[in-house]
């Protein structure tokens, strides 16, 4: 694996998934693993994932645990050689 892309989700449904979207519209990415950590939205986020993206590893707390602590979680299940923290409500170009 390349590349592995961490998102950090609080009830960002709608930015969350634009900016998924944009990330696998994107024709210069490539051998690229994406992680999401909710940290306990209630806006259905988590189904919107699971239901759209199952390709992502979706991480669940059961709290909001914060920023830091949810970056560490993807980190530690990431498997690429990078790691870029994105945030959910930014687009990516396609080229």
């Amino acid at each position: 694996m390349k590349l592995s892309v961490i998102i950090v989700s609080f009830n960002v449904r709608s930015y969350l998934r634009q900016c998924l979207n944009s990330l696998f519209a994107s024709s210069h990415i490539s051998q690229l693993e994406v992680i999401v950590v909710d940290n306990y939205s209630y806006d259905d986020s988590c189904a919107l994932i699971n239901n759209e993206f199952p390709q992502i590893k979706l991480i669940e707390n059961q709290k909001n645990v914060g920023f830091s602590v949810a970056i560490n979680q993807g980190i530690k299940v990431a498997k690429g050689e990078y790691i870029c923290f994105l945030n959910p409500d930014t687009l990516i170009q396609e080229n």
